[in-house]
């Protein structure tokens, strides 16, 4: 998708779609991002707009885009926006597999950051390259409506179960102690994600 699509959240639809996300990690130990994942948010449009929640400035879940081109030099897998509050969350999905996060190596005792995380964290650092350098420009204004934006970065890949607990604490760690040019990026597995947004949609309904 090129452009926004205007939507309007379904807090109902999105705990059918929320149960579905359930039903499906359950089913599979092993995530393809091409196979599995895009195909299954695309078609699930009130729950891909929840993970905008993920952004604290995001209120209104009123933008929604999968595979947005940004600029013509990247491609981000979802982004969810908030048009009043020009606030925007964008999500890098990958695999979630046993290596997606960490990979063993002979010789060492501790794992190390594995191929697939450091792609698709990369990504996100030049999504915040590319969305700097664009600023205060007339075609960035013209997609956000705006020459200044609140932006964060979603990095979902792995799965819980295939880390040890020192393992998601190194995750824990990263996530809450990294920031790209002062802009967040929340990393978390698809069993976080899903406990996350969980404990988001009560909080949404019971408002």
């Amino acid at each position: 998708m090129k452009k926004f699509e205007e939507i309007e959240f379904s807090p109902s639809q999105c705990a059918v779609q929320l149960g579905e996300f359930k039903k499906l990690l359950q089913k599979k130990k092993d995530l393809s991002e091409r196979d599995d994942i895009l195909p299954f948010f695309k078609r699930r449009k009130d729950l891909s707009a929840l993970l905008g929640s993920l952004h604290p400035k995001i209120y209104k879940y009123d933008r929604l885009a999968f595979e947005y081109n940004l600029f013509g030099d990247f491609v981000v897998d979802l982004a969810i926006g908030d048009s009043t509050r020009k606030s925007y969350c964008f999500v890098e999905f990958e695999s979630a597999k046993d290596n997606s996060i960490f990979v063993s190596k002979a010789g060492k005792t501790t794992p190390e950051w594995s191929p697939t995380f450091e792609r698709g964290y990369s990504q996100i650092v030049d999504w915040f390259w590319k969305l700097n350098d664009m600023e205060r420009t007339d075609e960035f204004e013209n997609r956000f409506n705006g020459r200044n934006i609140k932006y964060v970065g979603v990095l979902v890949v792995g799965r819980n179960e295939y880390l040890e607990p020192r393992e998601l604490k190194r995750l824990k760690w990263r996530q809450e102690n990294t920031r790209v040019n002062s802009k967040e990026i929340y990393c978390l597995t698809f069993d976080e994600l899903y406990e996350d947004l969980s404990v988001r949609l009560n909080t949404y309904l019971s408002i």
